[in-house]
């Protein structure tokens, strides 16, 4: 047995999303089990998030607007509005703006987890030094 959470594969998470057309349109319905958290992240021009990872997490975003840069290991890309992305439980990560307006992503959290779980390896802001540690 082990002490680490339960995290879905990006397989099993993708694989529960559910589509439904309408006639005005569609719906895409994310599976809540196993998320700790919805939350919408907003992104200031010019500014970004620190280069993380989380120790008993994955998450799983959706671009909201354009305007970004997503960074996951050592792929670095401009990600389309509505574009799904799945962040395994310790891939270094980033999002930052580029754009003239604020970006955003909507971030389901994946397996039991709190704001404590990031271990930051680069920030900009002086948080979490890792030459403090």
């Amino acid at each position: 047995m082990t002490d680490r959470p339960v995290v879905p594969t990006e397989q099993e998470f993708r694989g529960r999303i559910i589509e439904d057309i309408r006639p005005w349109g569609k719906f895409r319905s994310y599976p809540r089990e196993n998320a700790a958290a919805v939350k919408i992240i907003t992104v200031n021009p010019g500014a970004s998030l620190s280069l993380q990872y989380h120790h008993r997490r994955s998450e799983f975003w959706v671009v909201l607007d354009e305007g970004l840069e997503m960074t996951i290991g050592d792929r670095v890309w401009r990600p389309a509005e509505g574009e799904e992305i799945y962040i395994p439980r310790e891939a270094a990560h980033r999002l930052r703006c580029l754009g003239p307006a604020r970006g955003r992503v909507m971030e389901i959290w994946l397996g039991d987890s709190d704001e404590t779980d990031i271990v930051r390896l680069q920030d900009n802001y002086g948080r979490g030094d890792p030459k403090s540690r």
